[in-house]
């Protein structure tokens, strides 16, 4: 059973970070309109390559998690079933689903604007920005995430970013991932 600790953690991405027309469940369309969200924050054009590659990669995502978690085939992802999907993933992270392994990739890739293979405290808080985090208050989560570093590359984010979905420990560095909760 998933604890009350990582059911709040679950929900908190569901709702910022998935449920982009607030609407109480993941479709399709909200994928599109992160994608154009995020296309918008960075001063991307529909058509340009940044933009189409955004699309492509929550595309993928999309598919997988709508093949991983709709339980009832109603074409919607419910809190309920987000929360089953990365429960099941807690009990066994190295089995993660690709879709799962690119959903890191994609946020990582998404606050990596200087394109160099790390993020810093900056490149974190402006993306978290995107989906309406406070700025400030997300450049000290990366702060804790990281343990004072300047910056962290792909490999240590993605343990941290598995941390996040499978630690119960409150104190864990990698309950930073997704900025700080509202």
């Amino acid at each position: 059973m998933v604890s009350d600790f990582r059911k709040k953690k679950y929900t908190h991405v569901f709702y910022v970070f998935l449920d982009s027309d607030k609407s109480g469940s993941i479709e399709r369309k909200d994928f599109a309109l992160t994608a154009t969200n995020i296309a918008k924050k960075r001063g991307y054009k529909a058509g340009e390559t940044a933009y189409e590659l955004i699309k492509e990669m929550l595309g993928k995502i999309w598919e997988g998690l709508i093949k991983d978690a709709d339980a009832n085939g109603d074409g919607v992802v419910t809190v309920d079933e987000w929360i089953k999907l990365w429960d099941e993933y807690a009990k066994n992270p190295a089995g993660a689903k690709e879709w799962q392994k690119l959903y890191a990739k994609c946020f990582f890739q998404l606050a990596d604007v200087a394109n160099d293979g790390t993020i810093d405290a900056e490149e974190f808080g402006t993306v978290c920005e995107c989906f309406g985090l406070d700025k400030n208050e997300s450049m000290e989560s990366f702060k804790k995430l990281t343990g004072g570093k300047a910056q962290i590359n792909f490999a240590e984010y993605e343990k941290l970013f598995q941390e996040y979905f499978t630690s119960d420990d409150v104190n864990a560095p990698g309950n930073n991932i997704f900025g700080k909760p509202k």
